[in-house]
């Protein structure tokens, strides 16, 4: 694509909370031109009536959800839609001619079987799935660049999986012996109306869910295991908190040379993120808090190693919206362009 060119882009399932920050960063990005907005609850609602202060970023009505319409119109389609529903479509985007971005869980295994395992659902689309890459670009870079299917993380196995990444790679914990705790904003659960949501519910409160069976636990294992060179277990668990969004993950794994100090893991990680512009390695002793990352793209790791235990704690701050969803998917369409992939991505946040 030449320099100049602007992408036609579509979004279906636009009304939820991925959908609202594609529109803004797609609103913000040069060579972008957002043309449909697809989800069939919200059909003939403009945008504006379920955001009324995008008003000013897109005057697009939400329209029924027409394959033959998006294709028309989009070179590119982000599909962010409930789990279960991106297959049903993708593969008839594909035959088209579109570079589809999957923001659910449909396309993040290569193994349909752990899919349906984990998700349920009849799926009839092995050639299709044969063909998605996953989206995370500090790992899988090179194949993205190439790719007409993306299946983007989840926003748990992403800040897990850039904490761990190193650490599998060059074989430096014991294997199995991963522990993941990690916490994240009420927003990771969409807009849908939830008992436990209700603010009188979730707040001044921290709760543990999916203890021993969350859905993204399968994810982080096919990904490890692929780094690791080796099948991998891990035990994940997910808190939800008091606060409208970001995710912390800090991870414990057993270090197969408990020679090694602090620094030495500050060196290995800053080498091993080098070329990765959305991930920032933190100087020795200073650990993320979410509220850094929140309303941008990046992901901040800090390191320890606690002597005493001979393990490994790695700490991830993320925002779950952008890098966790809607700011990774842009991240690689951009490599999957040829552009630069901070392109139109917002680097630092509003703080405090």
């Amino acid at each position: 694509m030449g320099e100049l060119e602007t992408v036609r882009v579509g979004i279906v399932g636009a009304s939820g909370y991925g959908g609202v920050q594609l529109v803004r960063l797609i609103r913000d990005h040069p060579q972008l031109d957002l043309v449909y907005l697809g989800g069939d609850s919200s059909a003939g609602k403009p945008f504006s009536d379920l955001y009324p202060h995008l008003s000013q970023a897109t005057d697009l009505i939400i329209e029924s959800v027409d394959v033959d319409t998006i294709a028309d119109r989009c070179q590119v389609v982000f599909l962010s839609l409930p789990n279960g529903l991106a297959y049903q479509m993708a593969p008839r985007l594909l035959e088209k001619g579109c570079k589809v971005l999957d923001l659910s869980a449909d396309y993040r295994f290569s193994n349909l079987e752990t899919y349906k395992n984990w998700y349920g659902g009849d799926r009839a689309d092995a050639e299709t799935a044969a063909v998605a890459v996953y989206g995370l670009p500090e790992l899988y870079r090179d194949r993205i660049k190439d790719a007409q299917l993306v299946g983007c993380p989840g926003c748990y196995p992403t800040a897990s999986i850039l904490a761990l990444a190193p650490l599998l790679k060059q074989g430096m914990i014991v294997p199995n012996s991963a522990i993941i705790d990690a916490k994240s904003g009420i927003s990771g659960a969409g807009r849908q109306a939830k008992t436990n949501l209700l603010l009188a519910e979730a707040d001044n409160s921290v709760a543990a869910y999916g203890v021993g069976r969350h859905r993204h636990t399968p994810e982080i294992e096919s990904i490890g295991s692929d780094l690791a060179g080796q099948d991998i277990l891990v035990q994940f668990t997910p808190h939800l908190m008091p606060m409208v969004r970001g995710i912390l993950s800090t991870v414990y794994a057993t270090l197969r040379d408990p020679g090694l100090v602090r620094e030495d893991l500050v060196t290995i990680y800053t080498a091993f993120y080098r070329n990765s512009p959305w991930v920032r390695v933190l100087p020795a002793g200073v650990f993320p808090q979410t509220k850094w990352a929140m309303n941008s793209n990046m992901c901040y790791l800090g390191v320890e190693i606690d002597q005493r235990t001979d393990r490994a704690i790695v700490i991830s701050a993320i925002d779950n919206l952008l890098k966790g969803q809607a700011g990774q998917a842009i991240q690689c369409l951009n490599i999957m362009m040829g552009w630069d992939e901070t392109l139109g991505l917002p680097e630092l946040g509003f703080y405090p």
